[in-house]
């Protein structure tokens, strides 16, 4: 089938939502790093540098901001939340004559219930010096707008350790003969969106179920260097056999995030990752 010649009957009303967990994972190894640490990632990813990524993402898929919602929260983290069409918004003024009594609020737009929305969580442990700090963001599309557009942007505006991705195509759309179509593009992973050069940094996984148009993905850093994990100090600053007990954590830290469950001490090498 053709999909950019499928004509329609009145607007295409499939949802399509793009769903990230980002993690970047670092070791401070005192309670001083470790709080440089959360003060750094809050203030590299406040609301206002989110709020500018997000902004961008409605950008690049060719939507339209309608309202953001933004918030900072104490001890650490932020929300953003943007209300997005895929139409101009068109003042009320404009509506004309017709319009039922003054309507000073009013936008029109077909996809004024999609949405992108991020929420940060920075977080550290005392006793094994490893940190966290995790993104989820949501690209909820209506219409003939593509959140997969924004794919790389967003792996790619974020130190991404480790991402895993949700991608689902709901509802249904209907032809001018009257046929439903519960998709309007081509796909049979995530990865079919991903730019070679994010291909060739990360081992990928998918886990897909085809016949309900849901697709997952995630992805790890192939060949992370150890000098980048280390906060507030250098490489030359650790002794060897520190450096090998620092990837061990890591290692741990990652494969559990990766494979989504908790490992025993000594599994992680089954994972494959070495640190340069």
């Amino acid at each position: 089938m053709q999909w950019d010649t499928l004509r329609l009957h009145g607007f295409n009303n499939l949802t399509k939502s793009l769903s990230f967990n980002i993690y970047d994972v670092c070791y401070a190894r005192s309670a001083g790093q470790r709080q440089a640490y959360i003060d750094y990632i809050d203030e590299v990813y406040n609301a206002e540098r989110l709020t500018q990524i997000l902004t961008q993402v409605a950008n690049i898929i060719g939507a339209n901001v309608l309202n953001i919602a933004r918030q900072d929260y104490d001890p650490q983290g932020a929300s953003v939340t943007i209300l997005i069409a895929e139409e101009e918004t068109v003042p009320s003024e404009e509506i004309g004559e017709a319009a039922p009594g003054p309507l000073p609020d009013i936008v029109l737009a077909h996809l004024d219930k999609s949405h992108i929305t991020v929420h940060t969580y920075p977080e550290t442990h005392p006793d094994h010096g490893v940190s966290t700090f995790r993104a989820d963001i949501d690209v909820s599309t209506c219409g003939v707008i593509s959140p997969l557009k924004a794919l790389n942007f967003l792996i790619h505006s974020f130190d991404s350790d480790i991402v895993t991705m949700d991608y689902r195509v709901r509802g249904f759309t209907r032809d001018v003969e009257g046929h439903k179509h519960f998709i309007d593009h081509e796909i049979n992973s995530i990865q079919n969106y991903l730019s070679q050069d994010t291909k060739e940094q990360y081992h990928t996984i998918d886990v897909n179920v085809y016949q309900e148009n849901m697709f997952h993905t995630k992805m790890l850093l192939k060949e992370p260097r150890l000098s980048n994990y280390l906060f507030g100090e250098s490489a030359e600053q650790v002794s060897d056999a520190e450096k090998q007990e620092i990837r061990r954590k890591l290692r741990r830290e990652m494969a559990e995030i990766f494979y989504g469950r908790n490992v025993q001490p000594g599994q992680e090498v089954s994972l494959g990752l070495e640190f340069r």
